[in-house]
């Protein structure tokens, strides 16, 4: 008998030897008068035993049968094998149309040793931050490096846009690795999706902030920071990842159900994965995202053209021709076309703009000159840090494993 049971068994007890009035013993038992007088005449006719109940050891009327407990536990070990359960219920549904509960699933992978519940630790508890009110006020973004694509395409880092008012996925695009130039392009989408947000919230990395204490030269910002300056984005920094806590949470979401998503359509490249995000992105925002207290966005509207919108993007340099109208930028040598003799130009400061998809523009004041590539020079190979160095050693790692051309025969008698 359960706990329940022999409460009742106790209480109608004292009922039968007059202790305790029915009215009384209902009330104790939480039920009416009415069914407090069928416990008495069970137990009359019973005993103990007829105040247990008559569905114990029946069949659920909505229990699976075995043919289809055998179907689920196949799949599970094959197509969905290494899903957690709340997503292979998901898709089990989705792709095979059977109905049943995540906890079903997660005996069933327990039964088999394909599920291990995790040992819970205790964690250092950090003070919940209110959500925006507003969607806009505040963008969360990161990169998050990670196997993707499971080995069927190389290592990439996925830069990841996400509303804090509304947990919204506004961009995400694959990268090879986490540059200033894959911020902006997903900036790009982001401002033509939805406009321009209020703010900014990342980490301290140097993509977003200068963190030399004794910067001698420069305005202090970096080239994202000159970006979202220009387009009138504050720039907010996280002291810790929990600061950030959204798109954290949302790199763990993504490195799981986007992960498998992909092995399910076979998607084995980073072009074949940027295609299948806004899908994604869209599915993932109907199951997660939430309304945000103020139905008011908090986006300014980008009313100019693209191709305005590429020019704010674009890196600005500096420099100064010389005497023959050249100058030089990133290993390559230039030289500016001008009409007649060109002496005015000699020595004057000249405005470079490098766009997002690696042209690059010419400008003196308001006038843009036309320039021609005649050479290159050696430059010294690029320093890496924490979040380029993985993409830089694979390139080295494919490079090595190219099978070597043999030398052609000297034809020496």
């Amino acid at each position: 008998m359960s706990a329940l049971e022999r409460e009742r068994a106790h209480v109608v007890r004292l009922s039968l030897e007059g202790r305790l009035s029915q009215r009384e013993g209902s009330e104790r038992l939480g039920v009416s008068v009415r069914q407090f007088k069928r416990l008495v005449r069970r137990f009359r006719d019973a005993g103990d035993g007829g105040l247990v109940s008559r569905q114990r050891g029946r069949r659920a009327p909505n229990a699976l049968d075995a043919a289809v407990l055998d179907r689920i536990a196949e799949l599970l070990k094959g197509k969905y094998q290494g899903f957690g359960p709340t997503l292979a219920a998901e898709k089990l549904l989705d792709l095979e149309g059977i109905t049943v509960s995540r906890e079903t699933v997660r005996r069933l992978q327990m039964a088999h040793g394909l599920w291990k519940p995790k040992a819970r630790r205790s964690r250092r508890v950090f003070q919940l931050r209110e959500r925006r009110p507003r969607f806009g006020e505040l963008i969360q973004i990161d990169g998050s490096p990670h196997d993707w694509f499971e080995g069927r395409a190389p290592r990439c880092t996925l830069i990841v846009f996400i509303d804090d008012a509304t947990g919204l996925l506004t961009s995400l695009r694959f990268v090879p690795a986490e540059t200033t130039r894959a911020y902006l392009e997903v900036l790009r989408a982001h401002v033509l999706a939805h406009g321009v947000p209020l703010a900014f919230y990342s980490d301290r990395h140097g993509i977003f902030r200068v963190n030399a204490k004794e910067a001698a030269r420069g305005d202090g910002k970096t080239e994202f920071g000159r970006v979202a300056e220009r387009l009138g984005i504050e720039a907010i920094h996280a002291l810790t990842p929990q600061a950030k806590g959204r798109v954290e949470r949302a790199n763990q979401t993504l490195q799981d159900r986007l992960v498998k998503e992909m092995r399910l359509r076979g998607i084995a490249s980073m072009e074949a994965g940027n295609t299948f995000l806004s899908g994604f992105m869209e599915t993932h925002n109907k199951r997660f995202a939430v309304s945000p207290r103020d139905p008011a966005s908090a986006h300014r509207p980008w009313t100019d053209t693209p191709e305005a919108l590429e020019v704010a993007l674009a890196r600005r340099e500096e420099r100064v021709l010389s005497k023959a109208l050249t100058f030089s930028s990133a290993g390559t040598k230039y030289c500016v076309k001008a009409p007649g003799a060109g002496t005015a130009l000699r020595g004057v400061k000249v405005m470079l703009l490098h766009f997002v998809n690696g042209g690059m523009t010419v400008h003196y004041k308001d006038q843009q000159l036309a320039v021609t590539a005649y050479g290159r020079y050696p430059i010294p190979d690029p320093a890496e840090d924490e979040k380029t160095v993985d993409v830089r050693l694979d390139a080295v790692i494919a490079a090595k494993r190219q099978p070597l051309v043999p030398a052609l025969a000297s034809g020496c008698g």
